[in-house]
């Protein structure tokens, strides 16, 4: 796929039976999507006009029943770079990522960033090392404290292997739902230093 393109959302199921469809928008305010003009599909050869009507839900040019709408289910959106804003000095995009070197606090190589996406839990940083051999990692700031877009790299701090919560009845005391960290709405934009982008 061209770099020139940025994944920003994904049709969902179809609802009702007039063509609407819902619709996961990755952009910071969800309704932008439908404000950058016709997106493509991953290979660019189908371009999609939407029109955004609440909730996650859109009517996409030429979609008018059910089956159509259907069809669409599960085809990711990309829109041309020059159609998005341009970022600030300590901001950039996810898929500015793709392709820098993560390496640990020490400046151990840990290999490349071979993609970023979201599976609907956080968005996840896949790194690629000099064997092939993929890790994922939630992309948190825990865990990758440092991104360097103009200098090529990306700081991972891999999170200590996970204990194995306490079984019922084995003795100790049950987790509560509270311990486990919820995971942040990923936004198309990151400041590197700050807050998340608007």
């Amino acid at each position: 796929m061209p770099a020139s393109r940025i994944l920003v959302g994904e049709f969902g199921r179809p609802h009702g039976v007039r063509g609407l469809i819902h619709v996961r928008s990755y952009t910071a305010e969800p309704a932008a999507i439908a404000g950058y003009g016709p997106l493509l599909d991953e290979g660019g050869a189908r371009v999609f006009a939407l029109k955004w009507l609440a909730d996650g839900l859109v009517q996409v040019e030429g979609v008018a029943d059910r089956d159509a709408a259907a069809r669409l289910t599960g085809t990711r959106l990309y829109v041309d770079r020059a159609a998005l804003p341009e970022t600030e000095e300590d901001e950039f995009y996810l898929s500015d990522l793709i392709g820098l070197r993560a390496e640990t606090g020490s400046g151990e190589a840990l290999g490349t960033v071979a993609a970023v996406e979201d599976f609907g839990a956080g968005t996840v940083i896949t790194i690629r090392d000099a064997n092939g051999r993929d890790t994922l990692l939630p992309f948190t700031r825990a865990v990758v404290p440092v991104v360097e877009v103009a200098a090529g790299r990306v700081v991972v701090a891999p999170p200590e292997e996970q204990a194995v919560p306490p079984q019922p009845g084995d003795g100790a005391d049950e987790v509560q739902a509270g311990d486990t960290p919820r995971p942040r709405r990923p936004s198309m934009r990151r400041r590197s230093g700050g807050r998340d982008a608007a």
